[in-house]
């Protein structure tokens, strides 16, 4: 299952992992944009492509999209926690508290509600256990100016991946975190960014194939190894250093 793959890097790695033969389910708010998804998959791997619609920051939401996984296939395999909803550059003492709660609700409560999920399946299948992969960011480490509420959700999640992975444990369920560097919009022009002094300036970015075969080589791990955490990012991106 992949949350938020109706676009972008959810999109992408949806397409990748069906590419590989799994069988994927697309969940997001969109559904239209979920069957783009779908549709853009290679004709033997489309009737892999299962849309379900969920809102991840909806507690019944997410629980019947889980149970309709249960009820389908009988097991979860693989989550990848991937929806989130962003919000401009924007000064800590100006964020308003409906950004606050919608960016943090997408991406901390929605990875906390479908991992929950998750492991209520996973530690009950037979063969038990499956994998969690988080995906992060770098400004959980090094954040960047005006983003409060985005580098809080990602600090949140950081610590959310060191908890599921400690507590999977016991039930051979594994979770790891991939954080992604600057890549390449296929629909914009690449944005301006926020630089530490508080200036916008255009960055390196990668093609965004090279975080979907992160993830797919870590989707494809046996089930007892694991890849706790990666940062995958273009090597001029200022990261090291910055801040």
């Amino acid at each position: 299952m992949i949350t938020g793959a109706g676009s972008g890097i959810g999109r992408a790695c949806a397409l990748g992992l069906l590419a590989d033969g799994w069988t994927v389910v697309l969940t997001g708010r969109r559904e239209e944009r979920l069957r783009e998804s779908a549709h853009l998959a290679d004709a033997h791997d489309r009737d892999r492509a299962v849309v379900l619609p969920a809102d991840v920051t909806d507690s019944q939401s997410v629980d019947t999209l889980f149970s309709t996984v249960v009820e389908r296939w009988g097991r979860l395999d693989l989550l990848f926690n991937n929806a989130a909803d962003l919000m401009p550059y924007t000064a800590t003492e100006d964020v308003d508290v409906a950004d606050w709660h919608r960016v943090m609700d997408s991406i901390a409560t929605g990875a906390f509600l479908c991992s929950r999920a998750a492991f209520r399946i996973m530690k009950a299948q037979t063969p038990r256990g499956g994998r969690i992969i988080n995906n992060g960011a770098p400004s959980a480490q090094i954040p960047r100016p005006d983003s409060i509420a985005f580098t809080a959700a990602k600090h949140a999640v950081a610590g959310m991946t060191r908890s599921l992975s400690l507590d999977g444990r016991r039930y051979d369920i594994s979770c790891g975190q991939i954080d992604i560097g600057n890549v390449t919009p296929t629909d914009r022009p690449q944005p301006a960014v926020r630089q530490p002094d508080g200036s916008l300036r255009v960055e390196p970015t990668m093609d965004i194939r090279h975080v979907v075969d992160v993830l797919r080589a870590m989707a494809a791990l046996p089930v007892g190894v694991n890849i706790q955490s990666v940062l995958v990012m273009p090597s001029a991106m200022p990261y090291v250093g910055r801040g």
